[in-house]
């Protein structure tokens, strides 16, 4: 009997990748709270897993067609900037950058707390498919 691991796992796995992508957003976000004009980005969560669970790709990759045949075939690149969100914030800094530090700092938190909630589900579910399979 065959185990698939997408109908197993669920959405956990996707959300792991996610939930890990909008950490790195939100901590490049923290380490640039002192730069003139940066512009706060971040994921939108729960429309980036709607995407991947409906198969529209990764929320964190952009793929290239290649329509000549003198294209250089790319396999996809990580760019994750066309589902990026600039973040408006609540009073406008004079050096122009949007970032809130102590904002930034609950969300990464928050962030942080719903990622380690996933990986135990996870862990679990792989706890539950090795109990199955040495038959306990």
């Amino acid at each position: 009997m065959n185990i698939s691991f997408a109908n197993a796992l669920g959405l956990h796995e996707q959300a792991l990748g996610l939930r890990a992508r909008r950490a790195e957003l939100l901590a490049n976000n923290l380490a640039n709270a002192d730069t003139p004009n940066y512009q706060a980005r971040d994921l939108d969560f729960s429309e980036a897993l709607k995407r991947q669970v409906s198969g529209g790709g990764s929320a964190t990759e952009l793929t290239a067609r290649i329509t000549h045949h003198l294209h250089i075939p790319t396999g996809g690149q990580q760019v994750g900037d066309a589902h990026l969100k600039f973040r408006v914030p609540m009073q406008a800094a004079i050096d122009g950058n949007s970032v809130d530090a102590d904002a930034e700092q609950a969300r990464y938190a928050e962030n942080s707390l719903r990622f380690q909630s996933s990986f135990t589900l996870l862990n679990n579910q792989f706890k539950g498919l090795l109990a199955a399979i040495r038959g306990e």
